[in-house]
């Protein structure tokens, strides 16, 4: 049974994350956990309170088949959570990590999407953080896949899902079904 960790913060964006972990655990049996920073309890921006599995510092990427960083005002915060080993352990072991809205802001810090294709709120959002990456951002409303490293920007968590389960190797025809469900709602529009 496939597992994955999603590491949340204090104001983490619930939307970002949910149906990722929802649909991989009621529909792909797959074991889902939750990180925080050291390990205490976190509320989402929408109020949901969440008691996790474990510390984000004691996770070990080799455990699980992919590491997920929620977005969350925290990311930008004078005092962010210092995620930059763990990003650069998953990497390293060839483990999926999943960032979306301004997780990829912990990865551009710890140097992640320096060298890979990624997408994140908007061009010229990741620059404060001082990243090499600029020639490689890619500013699309989907999510962008590349070396095992899927982003995407806090608006996009139906293409986020689906990018994530690709890469676990769980995209099937209910997959795409289910999202098309999701996106049944833009055709009418």
């Amino acid at each position: 049974m496939p597992k994955i960790v999603t590491i949340l913060t204090e104001g983490f964006a619930d939307w970002e994350t949910a149906l990722l972990n929802a649909v991989a655990r009621s529909y792909y049996n797959v074991e889902t956990h939750y990180a925080t920073p050291g390990g205490e309890p976190a509320t989402s921006s929408g109020g949901l309170r969440v008691m996790p599995d474990l510390a984000a510092e004691a996770v070990q990427p080799e455990a699980f088949d992919a590491v997920i960083v929620c977005g969350g005002t925290a990311w930008q915060s004078a005092t962010p959570p210092d995620v930059a080993a763990l990003l650069q352990a998953t990497r390293q072991r060839g483990v999926l990590l999943g960032l979306i809205c301004d997780a990829t802001w912990a990865a551009a810090k710890a140097g992640i999407l320096d060298d890979v294709q990624h997408t994140s709120n908007g061009v010229g959002h990741l620059d404060p953080t001082g990243y090499r990456g600029s020639a490689l951002y890619r500013d699309t409303a989907g999510a962008v896949a590349d070396h095992r490293i899927v982003t995407a920007a806090g608006t996009s968590p139906v293409a986020f899902m689906t990018a994530v389960m690709e890469g676990l190797g769980l995209a099937n025809d209910d997959l795409s079904y289910y999202v098309g469900l999701h996106a049944a709602q833009y055709k009418a529009a």
